[in-house]
């Protein structure tokens, strides 16, 4: 398959290709996305490139983690420009699967349970998401059965879901999760960026602002950080907040207000906000005083 990629649409031709690769001890990269690609996707693309002998990179707008049929059927859609920027790329294997594909008898009856943290932040203002994402991320790796899964860390708590899920269901993949690429004034890129209207962009960047208050403020602690960030959303109405908030990057337990730790202890920051008809998240590393 060396400088030809491969676009398919069955489970069946995803794994005849990929198995002469297994056969011989070759590393299989994945890269599962909803499309809508950019910078940021390539991003991952490049970096399963440098660790695998082939990458399979998937396009499915997965229903089962939609709140609601209007957000699923906004999502954009642009399936012939990021097969062109896939081949351009270099990537080996596209795997294009319909819903039925996925879901052959309609909504899958056996779902994934992602747990308690399942429940916050996302999972408040998106209840059930994170069950369909775990779901549909389970289907791809036994699909796909890669050795190694590359994820973008804008989506902080489905990267620290996902890694739970390997872990406590044994699963023979590693994943690997990418620092957040942004817009050179900051802004995360996310495919939900192109639903911005002209003039909101500005507001849109309420988040990435509040994220470097909070680490200005981090010094003082935990509280102030959460403030200064909160506080960032009461200079911009076109900005509604949905959570400003602190948890520790490696239980995803939320760190309490009087906490400031040793010098340098590490905290992740999370931000929600609704721009207009757009949700966007985004989040950073802050070092507590």
């Amino acid at each position: 398959m060396t400088g030809e990629t491969h676009l398919v649409s069955t489970i069946r031709e995803l794994r005849a290709l990929v198995a002469p690769y297994r056969a011989r001890g070759s590393v299989v990269a994945f890269v599962p996305t909803m499309g809508a690609l950019h910078e940021g996707h390539l991003a991952l693309v490049r970096r399963a490139q440098q660790i695998a002998d082939v990458v399979v990179v998937s396009i499915f707008v997965n229903p089962l983690q939609f709140s609601s049929s209007e957000d699923l059927d906004r999502y954009p859609h642009t399936l012939d420009t990021d097969v062109a920027s896939l081949a351009e790329s270099g990537v080996a294997v596209v795997f294009v699967p319909p819903v039925s594909e996925i879901y052959p008898d309609g909504a899958a009856i056996t779902r994934i349970s992602a747990g308690p943290v399942a429940d916050r932040y996302e999972g408040v203002a998106r209840p059930g998401h994170f069950s369909g994402v775990l779901t549909v991320v389970a289907k791809l790796f036994n699909i796909v059965s890669p050795d190694i899964a590359v994820f973008g860390q804008k989506d902080a708590q489905q990267v620290f879901l996902v890694r739970e899920m390997v872990h406590d269901l044994n699963l023979r993949v590693r994943v690997e999760a990418l620092p957040t690429v942004r817009e050179p004034d900051g802004l995360a890129l996310s495919s939900r960026n192109r639903l911005l209207l002209p003039g909101q962009r500005s507001a849109a960047l309420t988040l990435s602002t509040a994220l470097r208050a909070a680490d200005a403020a981090a010094r003082r602690g935990a509280a102030s950080a959460v403030a200064a960030g909160v506080a960032v959303f009461a200079a911009q109405s076109e900005a509604q907040l949905d959570y400003f908030d602190l948890v520790d990057p490696v239980t995803f337990a939320r760190i309490t207000d009087d906490a400031r730790g040793d010098a340098g202890s590490d905290a992740l920051a999370l931000v929600a906000a609704r721009v207009g008809s757009v949700r966007l998240i985004d989040n950073a590393r802050i070092a507590l005083g």
